[in-house]
């Protein structure tokens, strides 16, 4: 289903691929883009936290909305270096570490928007969900550096970025559909178990227990392929 997707977003953006290659743009200036957009997504978090209503989540819908703009650019800059031909060592290092940038700056803005909300306990969860990230990433390069392919997982980046964004920018849209009212409104009748913002917490709380999940799988994977190694000597 991830290769089925995968190949339609190719496809979809197959005409911009062939412009960007015609213009020689390089994938570096399309790895920066998406950082800077990030770094956007982040100010536009902080601002909207130190404004407005506690209610008023809109500015958090806008969040959203540029992580999942900044999430194409990830994907855009890969492609247009494999089909353009322009891959390079260090293309693949320098994309590597503007995505771990791009993650923190992401997180950063979400840990202020929630602690500036006062939703300390679910800006904890941003903070271990910014942890397995990091670990995600981690556990994979060390172990390529080590000389084992460690891609497995359920909650890898693009299904953080698509998870994160996607729940930021609908719990901006409800706010603003039910005029900054905290609680959830289903037909009509107040939802009591749940506030708006909730719509944004729990695939927050999803990503930061299938991202620590993911880590120590691809932890015991390697520890798997080691003792194979050694078995094979």
């Amino acid at each position: 289903m991830k290769s089925f997707l995968q190949e339609w977003i190719y496809k979809l953006i197959e005409p911009l691929v062939k412009l960007l290659i015609a213009l020689n743009v390089s994938p570096n200036m399309i790895t920066t883009m998406g950082f800077l957009i990030n770094i956007v997504a982040a100010a536009v978090l902080i601002y909207g936290a130190d404004h407005g209503t506690k209610g008023d989540l809109s500015t958090l819908g806008w969040g959203g909305g540029l992580i999942l703009f900044a999430g194409f650019f990830d994907i855009l800059d890969g492609r247009l270096a494999r089909r353009g031909k322009m891959s390079s060592k260090f293309g693949a290092l320098y994309d590597s570490t503007l995505d771990r940038y791009s993650e923190l700056i992401m997180f950063l803005g979400i840990c202020y928007f929630l602690i500036s909300r006062h939703y300390f306990i679910s800006s904890l969860w941003g903070f271990i969900a910014l942890i397995g990230s990091m670990m995600v990433s981690y556990v994979r390069a060390r172990a390529e550096g080590l000389g084992i392919e460690c891609k497995g997982g359920l909650m890898q980046r693009p299904e953080r970025v698509v998870t994160i964004g996607v729940s930021a920018l609908l719990c901006g849209i409800v706010s603003h559909m039910t005029g900054g009212n905290q609680e959830l409104i289903i037909d009509r009748i107040p939802f009591k178990f749940a506030e708006t913002i909730s719509i944004f917490i729990y695939p927050l709380v999803a990503v930061a227990i299938l991202s620590n999940l993911t880590a120590i799988r691809r932890l015991r994977d390697c520890k798997h392929e080691f003792e194979k190694g050694n078995r094979d000597l």
